[in-house]
């Protein structure tokens, strides 16, 4: 049995009359005949009563009738998902992304996906560049929002969406606090709060190369997020350097200010195996261009 032979049935079943069916299946009328002499010789029944002038269902054929109707959209229906599939609208992403990037990008980027592909399923964790990559080198993840490390693995491939100036995060009532920028210098004798280097290599890196490049080696107190990391400047345990992106977070009793003298940048970017090419991967990274041309 085949699915030609339920679509044959169902219009026939539905005309009763063979000549209208097969001009509704664009098919010449003997097609459509024999395909309803084959089906009723395998299920063994009639399905219809012919008479010169008629043709109707027998009790049978009127009960087969629901399930060809049945099969047929059970048909359609995979024949839709495998399409979809095949083009990216359905199906699960997962992504993995460092608490930078729901400072800057990744919400809106996000909120447009999820708009663009309503039938697709996002899985979201917060993670580390270090682990990130460890997970896409391990097929554990498809997507990741990380730094850009210059050890980046040749099978990992990168697209950089963000370049911004560290900036300085003091507390409200610091007395560096009233100036326009900040010379480094002047907070030498500070405790630095900032990523462990464990977590963060290549910002606790940045900061200390910074620091020193200014005269000094930071006094580093560490926190794992760059909430952990603000909260800690609001509530007077030290200073921080953080991307300028996380100036949006308004938080009380923090003051953001530039530095002076040379700046220091970190990229973020996007990273996905080069191997993993699946549709829906494949989908966000087209929606991440154009929004980059775009911007």
């Amino acid at each position: 049995m085949e699915l030609r032979h339920l679509r044959c049935f169902v219009a026939v079943a539905e005309e009763l009359h063979f000549g209208k069916a097969a001009e509704r299946l664009h098919l010449s009328q003997p097609p459509v005949s024999l395909a309803i002499k084959e089906l009723e010789s395998e299920l063994g029944v009639m399905l219809f009563e012919r008479t010169s002038r008629r043709i109707s269902l027998t009790r049978i054929g009127e009960e087969m009738l629901k399930e060809a109707r049945t099969a047929l959209a059970s048909a359609e229906a995979m024949r839709r998902l495998a399409k979809d599939e095949c083009m990216g609208t359905t199906g699960t992403i997962s992504i993995a992304f460092i608490s930078l990037a729901a400072y800057a990008f990744l919400p809106d980027l996000l909120r447009e996906f999820s708009s663009a592909y309503p039938r697709v399923k996002v899985q979201l964790r917060e993670s580390t560049t270090d682990r990130i990559i460890e997970d896409l080198e391990q097929g554990r993840l498809d997507l990741g929002f990380g730094f850009l490390t210059p050890q980046q693995p040749a099978a990992i491939a990168n697209e950089i969406l963000l370049r911004e100036p560290l900036v300085v995060a003091l507390p409200a009532g610091h007395p560096q606090a009233s100036r326009k920028a900040i010379d480094l210098r002047d907070l030498a004798n500070e405790n630095f709060l900032g990523f462990e280097r464990y977590y963060g290599p290549l910002m606790f890196d940045a900061i200390v190369a910074t620091c020193m490049r200014h005269g000094f080696s930071p006094r580093m107190f560490p926190a794992t997020q760059m909430h952990t990391i603000v909260s800690l400047v609001s509530g007077g345990l030290g200073v921080a350097l953080v991307p300028a992106c996380v100036t949006v977070q308004r938080r009380e009793g923090v003051t953001y200010r530039p530095m002076l003298g040379e700046k220091t940048y970190v990229e973020t970017c996007a990273m996905w195996r080069q191997a993993h090419q699946s549709p829906v991967l494949l989908a966000f990274l087209k929606l991440m261009a154009e929004r980059q041309s775009s911007a």
